[in-house]
C-alpha cells in the first residue's frame, strides 16, 4: 500500500501553482501560516447609537440535538444516561457509553439542549419494567429480553410504524402521565444546569415527523426561557405535517411562550424538507413563507447522519460538494432524492419564490449539532463513538473493520458507514446566557461546523473598507455593514454591464482554526443567484493558506502540498494557516439580481474516523469509504436584494 498520499487532486486540474495577485477582485488579505495562533480578537467594546458601550459579541459553541434515555430509540439502543448526565458531559465530565467506552470532551461546550423525541417520551423506560402497566405488552417483553444488536434493531424497526404514523391503530402503549413526568424531568434538569455566564442550557425536544418511506421531516423545538408548555407537541397530536407544529408554536407564542424549530437531516427527507407546496397541495404563498420563517429561522446543516449543504448532483461544478454525503432516507435502505433536501438548493428555490410571491420561506441560517443517541456527542474523527449505542459501538458493527472470524465486513445498515463525527453550532452573542444566545439564533448570526471549533465571521455591505482588516474588535464592521444572517440592499445606480464590479458591495470574511485539530487550507464564498430565469451558483476561493493567492481566472487556491500518511494519520507540518482574513468583492456582481452569499472554510485533509478504526485494528482503510476528510465550517448567508 502506498501509505503516503499527496492530496492535490482538486488543485491539479489545470490550476497554476505560481503565486498571483487577485487584483481584479480587489482582495486585501491577512494570512497567518503554520501552527501558531494569533492572539484572540474581539476584546474592545462597541458603541451603540445612544453612545453607550455594549459588550462585544463573542463566539460560543454548543449542541442543540442530544438524546437521552427518554427517547424511545436511544433506550432501545441501550442508553441509560439521563439529561443530567448529558449536561455534565457537555460541561467536561466523563460519561460511560452503553458499551462501557469512556466518553469525554477535549474541552467543554458553552451551551446544550437535550432534545428527546416527544413521541413516546419516557415510555420505553416504563416498558422495560415488567411491573409497570405497559410492561406486559408484547413489545415490552421483547425489549426486556433483548440481548443482541440485531434484536435491538428488530425492536426499533417494529416501533417505527407507530412512531412515524405509517398505520392507523389504537395506541395501547402511550401513557400521557408518563410523558408529562419525563418532560418535567427534562425541564428540571435544564433549570438545574443553567449557569448564566458559564454554561447555558435550553429546554427543548424533537418533533419527529416523517413519511412512509423514511422521509425525514424532523424538527428540534428550542424554547427561549423557562416559560414552556406542560406537554410537548408531538406527531401523536396531529398528522405528520410540520405546518401543524407551526400553528401550535404561533398559539403558544401568543401566550408568551417563545420558541423556534430547527429542521435537521434534510438530506434524508427524499426532497420533502424544502417543498414547493403547502399541506393542502397548493403552491407556497406569502403567508406560508412568513409563517415558516417566523418559526424556523435556522436549519441544522450537519450532524452524525451526514451533511446537507449541497450534493454532487445538485452542484456538479463544486469540487467539495461530495462531503459526508448520506444518500439514504432516514432509517431505511431507500436512496433519497437530493433535490429539495439540501440547503444551497433551498436558498436558490427561495430566490425564485421571492421573485414570484414577494416572500422567501428559505431565508434560514445554519447550525450544526450531533443528534447523538448516547447522551454525548462525538465531534472528533480520532475519538468516534458513533450514534446508536450498542448497535454501532465497535468498528465491526460500524462496518469500518472486517470481522475477525471471516475476514469479511459485517452487513449493518449501509447508512452507518456514512455517518460522521459531526457537528457543532457556533453563535456570536454578547454573553453566554439564554437571552443573548437565543437572540443570536433569531438574527441568524450563527454558523455550523463539522466538529472542529473553527471560528467564522462574515460581514457584507457597501461601506466596508480595507481598514477593517486591521480592526481587531470588528466593532466597526457592524457599523458599516451587516453580519451573517442579514440582508442588505443599496442604490448602486444603473447597472454597467461592461463593468459589473462598479459599485459592488464588499464582504469581510474571517476564519480562525481550532488549535486542537488541523490548520486551514482555504476560505471560500459560495454565491447563488438567478440569471435569465435560471439558477446559478459559483464557489470562489478568496484566501489561501501558506500565503498563497487564488488564481484570478479559476478562483481557486494553488496546490499547497498537503498530505496524509494512511499508516499513522500524520499530516504535513507547516501547511495551512491559523487565520484567514480578507476583504472581497464579487467580480460578477449585478445590482439587478437577487443573490445570497455564504462562507465555507476548509481545513487541510486529515484521517476520517473509519481510517482511524482500521489503523488501530491493524487493517487497511476500507476501499469504498473516504480515507480522509476535510473538516469545515459554513456561515449563515447574507442576502442581497436590488
Amino acid at each position: 500500500m502506498n501509505a503516503l498520499i499527496t492530496l492535490n487532486r482538486r488543485e491539479s486540474q489545470g490550476m497554476s501553482s505560481r503565486r498571483e495577485g487577485f487584483s481584479t477582485l480587489s482582495i486585501l488579505s491577512r494570512v497567518t501560516t503554520g501552527f501558531f495562533l494569533l492572539p484572540l480578537l474581539f476584546c474592545l467594546p462597541s458603541v451603540s447609537a445612544s453612545g453607550e458601550e455594549e459588550p462585544e459579541r463573542q463566539v460560543f459553541f454548543g449542541d442543540l440535538h442530544v438524546h437521552t434515555k427518554y427517547s424511545f430509540d436511544a433506550f432501545i439502543f441501550g442508553t441509560r444516561a439521563d439529561p443530567d448526565d448529558a449536561y455534565r458531559f457537555a460541561k467536561g465530565e466523563a460519561l460511560m457509553h452503553p458499551a462501557g467506552i469512556p466518553m469525554k470532551l477535549g474541552a467543554p461546550l458553552d451551551f446544550l439542549a437535550v432534545a428527546d423525541h416527544a413521541t413516546y417520551l419516557g415510555m420505553f423506560e416504563k416498558m422495560y419494567d415488567p411491573a409497570s402497566r405497559v410492561g406486559k405488552h408484547p413489545l415490552s417483553k421483547a425489549l426486556q429480553n433483548v440481548e443482541t444488536p440485531e434484536g435491538r434493531d428488530a425492536i426499533f424497526q417494529e416501533i417505527l410504524p407507530r412512531e412515524r404514523g405509517y398505520i392507523d391503530f389504537e395506541d395501547d402503549l402511550l401513557d400521557l402521565g408518563v410523558v408529562r413526568s419525563a418532560w418535567q424531568e427534562i425541564v428540571d434538569a435544564a433549570e438545574r444546569h443553567n449557569d448564566p455566564g458559564r454554561f447555558t442550557t435550553f429546554i427543548g425536544y424533537e418533533f419527529t415527523a416523517g413519511g412512509r418511506r423514511g422521509q425525514n421531516l424532523h424538527r428540534n423545538v428550542i424554547f427561549r426561557d423557562s416559560n414552556v408548555p406542560s406537554m410537548p407537541y408531538s406527531r401523536l397530536d396531529a398528522d405528520n405535517n410540520p405546518e401543524n407544529l407551526w400553528d401550535w408554536m404561533d398559539d403558544i407564542r401568543s401566550a408568551g411562550m417563545e420558541a423556534l424549530a430547527i429542521p435537521h437531516n434534510s438530506n434524508g427527507s427524499n426532497g420533502w424538507m424544502f417543498e414547493s407546496t403547502n399541506k393542502a397541495g397548493e403552491p407556497i404563498d406569502a403567508a406560508y413563507a412568513e409563517q415558516r420563517m417566523r418559526n424556523e429561522p435556522l436549519v441544522e446543516v450537519t450532524q452524525v447522519k451526514g451533511t446537507s449543504d449541497t450534493h454532487p448532483l445538485l452542484s456538479p461544478n463544486d469540487e467539495w460538494a461530495d462531503f459526508e454525503i448520506m444518500n439514504y432516507s432516514i432509517g431505511t435502505s431507500f436512496l433519497a432524492q437530493p433535490k429539495g433536501g439540501y440547503a444551497r438548493d433551498a436558498y436558490l428555490t427561495g430566490l425564485n419564490l421571492e421573485e414570484k410571491i414577494g416572500a422567501n420561506p428559505y431565508r434560514f441560517g445554519l447550525i450544526g449539532s450531533s443528534d447523538t443517541h448516547n447522551a454525548a456527542g462525538s465531534f472528533r474523527e480520532d475519538e468516534y463513538w458513533s450514534k446508536t449505542g450498542l448497535l454501532d459501538a465497535t468498528p465491526e458493527l460500524r462496518g469500518s473493520v472486517p470481522l475477525a472470524e471471516t475476514g469479511d465486513y459485517a452487513d449493518p445498515p449501509p447508512i452507518r458507514r456514512f455517518w460522521g463525527a459531526s457537528g457543532l453550532a457556533g453563535v456570536w452573542a454578547e454573553s453566554n446566557t439564554r437571552k443573548a444566545i437565543y437572540d443570536a439564533f433569531r438574527r441568524k448570526e450563527t454558523f455550523a461546523t463539522s466538529g472542529s471549533r473553527i471560528k467564522v465571521r462574515f460581514f457584507g455591505g457597501a461601506g466596508l473598507d480595507q481598514d477593517l482588516l486591521d480592526d481587531q474588535s470588528m466593532s466597526r464592521a457592524y457599523e458599516k455593514g451587516v453580519p451573517m444572517g442579514s440582508e442588505f440592499s443599496a442604490d448602486y445606480g444603473s447597472a454597467d454591464k461592461r463593468d459589473k464590479r462598479k459599485g459592488a458591495p464588499q464582504f469581510l470574511v474571517w476564519a480562525m482554526r481550532d488549535p486542537a485539530t488541523a490548520p486551514l487550507e482555504r476560505l471560500q464564498v459560495v454565491k447563488g443567484w438567478r440569471e435569465d430565469g435560471k439558477r446559478q451558483e459559483l464557489v470562489y476561493d478568496v484566501a489561501c493558506g501558506n500565503s498563497l493567492s487564488p488564481n484570478n481566472d479559476l478562483h481557486r487556491c494553488p496546490p499547497n502540498g498537503a498530505w496524509v500518511d494512511l499508516v499513522t494519520c500524520e499530516i504535513g507540518s507547516g501547511i495551512g494557516a491559523s487565520e484567514l482574513k480578507t476583504l472581497w468583492q464579487d467580480p460578477d456582481f449585478n445590482p439587478d439580481q437577487r443573490a445570497f452569499y455564504y462562507v465555507r472554510v476548509l481545513e487541510i485533509p486529515t484521517c476520517r474516523w473509519s481510517t482511524w478504526d482500521a489503523i488501530r485494528a491493524g487493517h487497511r482503510p476500507r476501499a469504498d469509504l473516504p480515507a480522509t476528510i476535510q473538516e469545515r465550517a459554513w456561515s449563515s448567508p447574507i442576502w442581497y436584494s436590488p
